[in-house]
Parts: C-alpha cells; sequence; structure tokens
C-alpha cells in the first residue's frame, strides 16, 4: 500500500481528510484495545495512521489534542478498577521500511550527536502489562489502557507462573516502590488450543494472539485465566535506580527472576541494527510466540532522557514493522465437518499456498456468519495470512478478481455425514447435528475419549481409530476396552509387540482418575476445570449421574448453561447406554480424593500466599477432605482463607459474610478434619 501525498491535497481537503481518519482511527482503536475484537489488520490500521500523520506534519495548523496521533492508546474498559500508572506507559513510533530507521537513526544523531549504541528487542505480539513491587513483593498489574491509567487485573496476572511473587535481591539502587513492564502474551501451541475449543463450543475465535491474551487477561474468573497458558517478556524497571543502559535492564530484570527475551543485540550501529532486522524477518516464523517486528531503542538511559519524548511517544525508540506476510490463493471449494459435539464448521479448501514457513490447503471459516460477512465463494482469489503464524486465515477476498458465475454460499440443511436434520439454536453461532449417532461425532468422541486430557491412552491416536472404526472393530468407547491383539495385527503398521502393548495400554485405563472419566465423556461445555470440580463436589460417577439440574446448580462454578446439559446428558438414554457399556467392559473410575469427606460440598477460596504450604498443597488437602478449591467468591463459599496481600476476594467474602480464615485458623481446620477420618 502508497501513502497518500499530503502535499498534492488542498487545505479544504486535508481538513476533511483529517477528521476523517480520526473518526475511523478512533472507532479501530477501541475495536482494538477494549472490545478486543479488531475489524482491520494492523497493517491496514497502520497505513491509516501513516497518512494522518503525514498530513498533520504536512498541515501542522490542524494538529489538536485529541488526535489519535498525540494520544497513547485506547480507553480501560468499564468493568476493571482504573488504576494510575506512576508515569505514563507510551506507545511507539513505527518504522516500515530500512530508510525508515535510517532516519531514526539520523534523528538521534542531530539531537545529542554520536550515540553509544542501540539495543533491538523482538515485539512481541501480546498485552503491555504493568506490575507494582513494593519492598520486593508483588502488589498490582494493570494493563496499558490509555498509557496514563489501565485496568487492575492482579487477580488474573497472579496465575501467570512466570510472574514472581517475590523478587530475588540486586545490587541495582532500585526503589522499594517500582513497577516492572513488560508483555504479557499467548504461546503459539496455546493459541491454536483455545481457539480450537471456542471453536468446538461454538463460540467465535481469537483473530489473532494479542487478542487472545488480552481476553485471558481480562476474565472475570482467574481460574480461566490460568487455564489458558499466559507468558511473559519484561523490559522495562521504573525508576532504574543505578541501571545506565537497556542491556542492564535486562539482565537485572533476569536476575530478579523475570523472563527476558533471549534474542536481543546490542548493536553498535544502524547497519548492524539493520542487520538484526533482516535475520528475524526470515527467522521470526521459527519462535513459538508471534513477533511482527522489532524494537529499537537507544542503549544509554542518559541519552533517552536526554533526547527526550514527543506527547505520545518516546523520541528514542521506535518500531520496526515485518512486512505483513499476505499470499494470494483461490478457494476450490467450501466443505463442512463436524465435530465431537456436533458442531459444523465450513471449511475453504484452498489451491496449495506457501505461508509464513509451512503449505496451507485448508482455511476454517468458522461458521456460517462469518462466511457471509466476509463474503467468501467458491472460486473466489483470497488474501491469505496466518494469525498467531499458526492458524490459516483469510484477511479478505479479492473482488476484482471475482468469477461472474460465484454464488454466495450456504450451509447445507442436513449433516453431511448423517444426513440428520442441522440446528442451529438460540444464541449460538454454529449449527449443530444433534443425532448422537452420527458416524462423524462418534469419531472425534473417540478421538477425545482416549486424549492425553481425558482417559490418557497412549498409542492410541486418530490414525488407529480411523482404522479400528473403518473395520467395525469399534463404534462407541467401550468397544476399545474389547480391541484384541489379534484385530490390531490388521491394522497398518501394527506388529506382535505393538499390537500387544496398545492393549496392554488400553486395559490399564480402565482405572482411572473420576475428573479424567467424566472429562472423557465429551458432555458439551465440560472440560478439563469443570470435570475436575463435578468430581470434588460429587465424589464418585454415580453420586454425578444422580444429580438433578438444580443439585448441579448448588455446586460453585457450575452456571446454569453447564448444569442444563450435564444433568440432560446423565438423563439421557444414549447417556445411559454409554456408562453401561463402559461398566461391562470394566472401566471403574477412582472415585475423587476424599470424596464424601468431612468436607463434601464445601467450597473453599484461597486468596493470598501462605507462609506454610504452597496453594497447590492446601487445595490438594481440601479435596483430599472432600472439599472442592475454587477461585471465586459467593454466598455459596464455604470459607475464604486469607494469606499475605490477599486481593479483592476479600473484601468480598466480608460484604457476602463469607467466614474468613487466617492461615493458623485454617491449618487448625484442616488438622481438626484430617483428624476425624
Amino acid at each position: 500500500m502508497e501513502t497518500r501525498n499530503p502535499v498534492a491535497v488542498s487545505p479544504a481537503k486535508a481538513r476533511h481528510r483529517v477528521l476523517e481518519l480520526r473518526k475511523e482511527l478512533e472507532y479501530h482503536s477501541r475495536q482494538y484495545h477494549v472490545l478486543d475484537n479488531p475489524e482491520i489488520t494492523d497493517a491496514e490500521y497502520d497505513h491509516l495512521f501513516r497518512e494522518l500523520v503525514d498530513l498533520e506534519s504536512a498541515f501542522p495548523e490542524l494538529q489538536t489534542a485529541d488526535s489519535p496521533t498525540q494520544r497513547v492508546g485506547g480507553e480501560p474498559a468499564a468493568n476493571f478498577t482504573k488504576v494510575r500508572h506512576r508515569t505514563p506507559m507510551l506507545s511507539l513510533n513505527n518504522a516500515f521500511s530500512p530508510d525508515e530507521v535510517r532516519d531514526f537513526g539520523a534523528r538521534v544523531e542531530r539531537a545529542i550527536g554520536k550515540v553509544g549504541g542501540y539495543v533491538c528487542e523482538l515485539k512481541i505480539d501480546g498485552l503491555a502489562m504493568s506490575i507494582t513491587y513494593t519492598r520486593g513483593q508483588f502488589v498490582r498489574a494493570a494493563t496499558r489502557g490509555n498509557g496514563l491509567e489501565g485496568e487492575d487485573v492482579t487477580a488474573n496476572v497472579r496465575t501467570i507462573r512466570s510472574v514472581p511473587m517475590t523478587l530475588a535481591s540486586v545490587d541495582a539502587g532500585l526503589s522499594d516502590d517500582l513497577e516492572v513492564r513488560g508483555e504479557v502474551y499467548l504461546p503459539k501451541g496455546a493459541f491454536a488450543a483455545t481457539n480450537a475449543r471456542l471453536e468446538e463450543a461454538g463460540k467465535p475465535g481469537y483473530a489473532n494472539p494479542r487478542n487472545a491474551a488480552a481476553g485471558a487477561v481480562r476474565q472475570l474468573d482467574p481460574s480461566v485465566t490460568a487455564a489458558r497458558g499466559l507468558q511473559t517478556f519484561m523490559y522495562a524497571i521504573d525508576p532504574p535506580g543505578r541501571i545506565k543502559t537497556q542491556a542492564e535492564v535486562l539482565d537485572t530484570l533476569a536476575a530478579l527472576g523475570f523472563r527476558v527475551n533471549p534474542h536481543r543485540q546490542l548493536a553498535g550501529s544502524i547497519d548492524e541494527v539493520l542487520a538484526f532486522l533482516e535475520h528475524w524477518s526470515e527467522r521470526r516464523h521459527d519462535l513459538d510466540y508471534d513477533t511482527d517486528g522489532v524494537v529499537i531503542k537507544v542503549a544509554s538511559l542518559a541519552e533517552q532522557a536526554e533526547i527526550g519524548t514527543i506527547s505520545r511517544a518516546p523520541r528514542w525508540a521506535i518500531a520496526y514493522k515485518f512486512p505483513p506476510e499476505e499470499h494470494e490463493t483461490q478457494i476450490l471449494d467450501i466443505h463442512v465437518q463436524v465435530g465431537r459435539t456436533g458442531a459444523v464448521t465450513p471449511v475453504a479448501v484452498l489451491e496449495p499456498t506457501l505461508v509464513a514457513g509451512s503449505t496451507v490447503r485448508r482455511c476454517t471459516l468458522h461458521n456460517e456468519d462469518e462466511v457471509a460477512r466476509k463474503d467468501v465463494r467458491i472460486g473466489d482469489t483470497v488474501l491469505l495470512h496466518k494469525a498467531g503464524d499458526v492458524i490459516p486465515e483469510i484477511v479478505r477476498v479479492i473482488l476484482e478478481k471475482r468469477p461472474r458465475n460465484a454464488k454466495p454460499w450456504q450451509m447445507p440443511d442436513h449433516c453431511p455425514s448423517c444426513d440428520s436434520l442441522l440446528v442451529r439454536e438460540q444464541g449460538e453461532v454454529v449449527r449443530r447435528c444433534l443425532n448422537p449417532l452420527c458416524p462423524a461425532q462418534r469419531r472425534e468422541l473417540l478421538i477425545h475419549f482416549a486424549a492425553r486430557g481425558a482417559m490418557n491412552i497412549e498409542g492410541l491416536g486418530p490414525a488407529v481409530i480411523d482404522q479400528l472404526l473403518d473395520l467395525g472393530y469399534v463404534t462407541e468407547p467401550a468397544d476399545l476396552f474389547h480391541v484384541t491383539p489379534e484385530q490390531l495385527l490388521t491394522l497398518e503398521g501394527f506388529a506382535e509387540r505393538s499390537a500387544t502393548k496398545l492393549v496392554e495400554s488400553i486395559t490399564s485405563r480402565k482405572r482411572v482418575p473420576l475428573a479424567r472419566f467424566i472429562n472423557a465423556l465429551a458432555i458439551r461445555h465440560v472440560g478439563e476445570h469443570t470435570a475436575e470440580t463435578l468430581a470434588a463436589y460429587f465424589g464418585s460417577i454415580d453420586a454425578l449421574a444422580a444429580a438433578t439440574e438444580e443439585d448441579l446448580l448448588g455446586v460453585e462454578g457450575i452456571g446454569a448453561v453447564v448444569a442444563g446439559h450435564v444433568a440432560a446428558w446423565f438423563a439421557s438414554n444414549e447417556g445411559r447406554v454409554v456408562l453401561e457399556h463402559l461398566r461391562a467392559a470394566g472401566v471403574d473410575p477412582e472415585r475423587a480424593a476424599g470424596g464424601g469427606g468431612p468436607w463434601s460440598g464445601q467450597t473453599w477460596v484461597i486468596t493470598g500466599s501462605l507462609d506454610g504450604m504452597s496453594r497447590n498443597d492446601a487445595e490438594a488437602r481440601i479435596r483430599a477432605l472432600g472439599g472442592n478449591p475454587t477461585s471465586s467468591v459467593s454466598r455459596k463459599t464455604h470459607a475464604v482463607v486469607v494469606g499475605a496481600s490477599p486481593g479483592s476476594k476479600l473484601e468480598k467474602a466480608e460484604r457476602l459474610g463469607v467466614r474468613v480464615f487466617d492461615e493458623t485458623q485454617f491449618l487448625a481446620e484442616l488438622e481438626a478434619a484430617e483428624g476425624s477420618r
């Protein structure tokens, strides 16, 4: 894309275009920063922003204080407490070519003369975060927000394992009160897994890892955040104490206990900077996280202070953006695939295209509304990229290349696997096949049943399950426990030893923890976390199967939707048959630890740090007594245990009249209950 030439525009047209761009940029900034729902790509936003910068530079009288070029970012979401940053969290000006990087170096040297070097750091596609420590103890975490104040997300950031609760001691003259700044991001594997779970549940996925990270950090339930697999890279300390360079900042952060990106370089000249940019432009796809560029900073903190800042960005740093890797390809066909819960997903079959290091042949279109929004048709030429360098995604249709006979695509009325009528339930974005005997669902159900988070049957992957289904050896989960070595020897890739080993692996999983077994049943809206909650509360599969919807609603953390689906599954003929057949095959899940114990039915919440044990140990002892440790406080909560630096859960417990124990009282309760068993 080429930026318009502002010199060729009249003052009247420039004024009109500036107002138009400001309105458009403010809208897209809100979609991105506040709603986490961008409608355009980063490259398209950067193009609009650059056009506005150029126009305001050519017509200085049009620049106003409320222009997006003079602001730091979006507004905080209204449902989080606002936190004022110690100093503003500025954004960075962008460079899109080597020449613009050279221009940046020239501006720096015009300002202060020869500089002592530059530090190059990969630009992470995540969520900027400020974390406050007092005398080395974690106190608060806040998002960048509008740069002046952000959102208090302390409870959620506390769940990120790479964020230390207590800082290691270093001799850097650091203040007792300091802010550490950096990026919270979602690794590629976690990003793909998150979108897969959302899509299977009939919910829209995230457009990129940055939005996924923002969505995880801003969850109202910290346990959801904890399950997402967030990671961090930190890059700033405020105030810096006796630290003199950005390289020392990064080394000190590592010494304090933070994750610091190892892929950085101290460059003595702009030529060395450009070599670093070229190196990572080619190798960025090899990383397990998404990076869209490199941040270039003057190395000396004293020189940074001398160069100074403008209203929205430092003059001593710039973000070089890698060119977006987008490729044209053609839609050869649009198929639909059926998931284990019956969710039917349209999938584009593509002319094979190399994107971000791998050949792409298929691309999910998510749901029929998304197909209609982008107006994707068979025969269209489309622009393709990989969201997070992982998930192939159609950016847009190239309408000028559309064939004349291309027709709008429509979701079929009937299941492609079993021909049952597809149903779109109220409030959902997907259609579903409601036939529990659908062959396509059967395959996905068996794959899920054997998966690591469920029964964890080693050696029983999708390829083996496909062959077992094709030969008629299995049709439902219980059949797996009747598979013989002789049957396996008729499958491709099996010899006598491997066949015997797989049968032994299957047999060994007749006895598994109750939570794994519940998850393996593939009840809609029940994943690993919910399965743990149900197992801890009911203690046995028989007690869960006998529970009514009202009983389920009494479980902390179980809402109306989950309760309805769980009760309906166990009440259905299909559910009863699945359980009966598994029992007949010898499958007998273990009772949950402490099921039926003295704390059975009690929910406990721990907030703050305990001195005498880790939180995991405390929760394990609660479960062993039949209790259910959860992360949120409600009127149903039996008790809240308060350690050091408790969060807002203590205030909520006091407001709701929930009993509160300090660590000493909690230990006494534990010992008394354990002694009574």
